[in-house]
C-alpha cells in the first residue's frame, strides 16, 4: 500500500512518518517540499504520484494570525483540501484530513459528538469547518479525523514549553478555565491505519485520549510526571490564569471542546487510552533519556 502524506515536517505528521516507514511504501512532503497555498502547484506535484492513501496532516494552525490573514487561512484549510479530496477521487484512493476540536463553539459543556452542530467562533475554526465540508462532498470514502491539543516528541507543544519553563523558573502558570484533551501523536499513527480500506465508511470521527483537563491540570500532571521520573525542576506548581487574563490573544477560543470517542470506540471496540497515561508514557520516554 503507498501512503502519501502531507505536512511531514509537522508534529503530527512526523509521528505518522516514523510510524507506518517500515510497514507501507511512504512518502512525504513538508512545507517547504509542498505548498497547500498553491492550488496549482499542489495539483501538478500530486497529480504525477501514484498512492492509496493520501493523509492530509497539514494546516494554517496558528490561531491568532488567522484572524488577520483569513484569506491565506481558508486557502490552505479550506481550499486546499478540497483539491486533494477530488485529486484522491481521479485516482480511487482514500484522503483522510486532520481536522480540530475548534469547530465547535464551546457552549455545551459535555462532550461533543459527531453529530453535534459546528459553530465555531473564530477564522481558524471556520475555515476548518469549511475544509470538513469540502472534503466530505468529493466523496463518500473520505475521512475527516477531528482531533484536540496534539502532542509529541517531533515538535514542541504546549506540554514540553510548560517543562521547559519548570526547568528554567520557579513560577508556571497555565488557564484554568478552558478544557478539552490532550491527545498523543503516536496513539493517532498507531490507530488510524484501521480507516486505510477505501470500503471503510468515510465521514467524520473525533479521536482524543480519554477524558478532560484545563491547561492548568495538563501542567500540573507533566511535571508531576517529571518529578516521578526524576527529572529535575526548578518549578513543581502550575498555578492558575483565566481567559480573561490573556488580553493578547486576538481570536476567541471555545471554553469547552471535549471530543467524545464513543462512535470509534463503538467502530474499533477498543477506547483510547487515558490522557493521563498518555502522557506519562510521553515523558518516560522521551523525557527520561535527556
Amino acid at each position: 500500500m503507498k501512503v502519501l502524506i502531507i505536512g511531514a515536517g509537522g508534529r503530527l505528521g512526523a509521528a505518522l512518518m516514523s510510524e507506518f516507514r517500515p510497514k507501507y511504501d511512504i512518502a512525504g512532503f513538508n512545507h517547504a517540499q509542498l505548498d497547500l497555498s498553491n492550488l496549482k502547484g499542489l495539483r501538478e506535484k500530486l497529480s504525477a504520484l501514484t498512492f492509496d492513501v493520501l493523509i492530509n496532516a497539514a494546516a494554517f494552525t496558528n490561531v491568532d494570525a488567522c484572524e488577520t490573514e483569513s484569506d491565506r487561512a481558508f486557502l490552505i484549510n479550506a481550499e486546499a483540501p478540497g483539491v486533494l479530496a477530488n485529486l484522491c477521487g481521479e485516482k480511487g484512493a482514500k484522503l483522510i484530513h486532520f481536522s480540530t476540536d475548534y469547530v465547535f463553539d464551546g457552549e455545551k459543556r459535555a462532550p461533543y459528538t459527531e453529530e453535534d452542530q459546528a459553530k465555531p467562533i473564530s477564522a481558524y475554526g471556520e475555515s476548518k469547518l469549511a475544509g470538513e465540508k469540502n472534503v466530505l462532498a468529493a466523496e463518500d470514502g473520505h475521512l475527516v479525523v477531528r482531533v484536540s491539543w496534539v502532542f509529541g516528541p517531533d515538535r514542541p507543544s504546549f506540554i514540553d514549553a510548560m517543562i521547559k519553563r519548570a526547568q528554567q523558573d520557579e513560577k508556571i502558570d497555565a488557564i484554568s478555565d478552558k478544557f478539552s484533551t490532550p491527545t498523543y501523536a503516536q496513539d493517532i499513527a498507531r490507530t488510524l491505519p484501521q480507516f486505510f480500506d477505501r470500503a471503510i465508511e468515510g465521514g467524520i470521527l473525533h479521536f482524543a485520549n480519554a477524558g478532560k483537563c484545563s491547561w492548568q491540570e495538563y501542567a500540573q500532571w507533566a511535571l508531576d510526571c517529571c518529578r516521578d521520573a526524576g527529572i529535575s525542576l526548578k518549578g513543581r506548581t502550575v498555578g492558575a490564569l483565566t481567559l480573561n487574563d490573556m488580553t493578547n490573544w486576538v481570536a476567541r477560543r471555545p471554553v469547552y471542546s471535549v471530543l467524545s470517542t464513543a462512535k470509534y470506540t463503538q467502530l474499533t471496540g477498543t477506547p483510547p487510552r487515558a490522557w493521563r497515561e498518555a502522557v506519562a508514557d510521553y515523558i518516560t520516554r522521551f523525557y527520561s533519556k535527556k
